[in-house]
């Protein structure tokens, strides 16, 4: 059933890519068993990709460059864009943004940002998820996440700062140890120059004021230096661009930092939590 929805909902950049596969496979004589034993795959694995039922992933292109690209870089290409197609209808507008940006700051109220998370908390989150996904769905997501992490890495550097929420980092999803391993993926990254990591206390609504009351926010300077901003809830997205309201919501943000812990309190913070035996 999932492999027949698959057919019908796969994009146009899925068929393209299917049909160049197919139309290369054929013309260097090779038959479909033959194509999977060169790039790891079985026959039947090969025949899904071409026909949409299961569109090729991002390790498959990866190997179908390599065996029939013939140098053109056509598969490789094709990379971005099947992962874009692979993103939430809502999210799609934002993540080539995200990709090509110059500089990122996120705050989040109840999970780790996307581009931060590990594979397990990725998993758990998406398939814990309501109403549930069928698991190669969740796969397909679950890959589509962890391919923007190559941001992290890019050249020209982008400069990507986070803020969470301190509920962030005591919420459980999946099991402690993913929530642990997690924490520790926190403090390995906030160690990178071109990233900062900051925790907004539990206890701040205690005091005399709290930004962050109303919930989460990405702020994002294009590499054209456009600054723009996203919001997300319930599936439900919102990119802002007219330059008043996004000074608006860069003042408030603004103001979370500075009531946030420092980068240095805040990896403390997260080695502590992430060294805590399950209570």
């Amino acid at each position: 059933m999932a492999r027949a929805v698959n057919k019908t909902e796969a994009s146009g950049t899925a068929h393209l890519v299917a049909a160049l596969a197919k139309a290369l496979r054929e013309q260097q004589q090779l038959s479909q068993e033959e194509l999977g034993r060169k790039i790891g795959y079985t026959g039947s694995a090969v025949s899904a990709m071409e026909t949409c039922a299961q569109p090729a992933s991002d390790k498959m292109l990866v190997k179908l460059e390599e065996a029939l690209g013939g140098g053109l870089g056509v598969f490789e290409k094709a990379r971005k864009y099947v992962l874009l197609d692979k993103y939430p209808p809502q999210f799609k507008d934002f993540a080539l943004m995200e990709a090509e940006a110059v500089t990122l700051s996120s705050y989040q109220t109840y999970v780790v940002d996307g581009l931060f998370q590990t594979e397990g908390y990725a998993r758990a989150l998406i398939g814990g998820g309501y109403p549930k996904l069928a698991d190669d769905k969740v796969e397909e997501l679950v890959e589509a996440r962890m391919a923007r992490k190559a941001l992290f890495d890019r050249d020209p550097v982008a400069m990507i700062e986070l803020i969470l929420d301190e509920s962030v980092l005591r919420r459980p999803f999946g099991s402690w140890e993913v929530l642990h391993e997690q924490l520790r993926s926190l403090a390995e990254v906030a160690e990178r120059d071109n990233v900062s990591i900051q925790v907004l206390p539990l206890e701040r609504g205690l005091r005399a004021g709290h930004a962050g009351a109303r919930g989460d926010m990405k702020l994002v300077e294009t590499k054209e230096h456009h600054h723009v901003v996203y919001m997300e809830i319930e599936d439900e997205s919102v990119l802002v661009g007219d330059p008043t309201k996004v000074a608006q919501l860069s003042h408030r943000y603004a103001k979370i930092r500075t009531q946030a812990l420092s980068p240095d309190d805040s990896l403390s913070l997260i080695q502590r939590l992430a060294g805590e035996e399950q209570r």
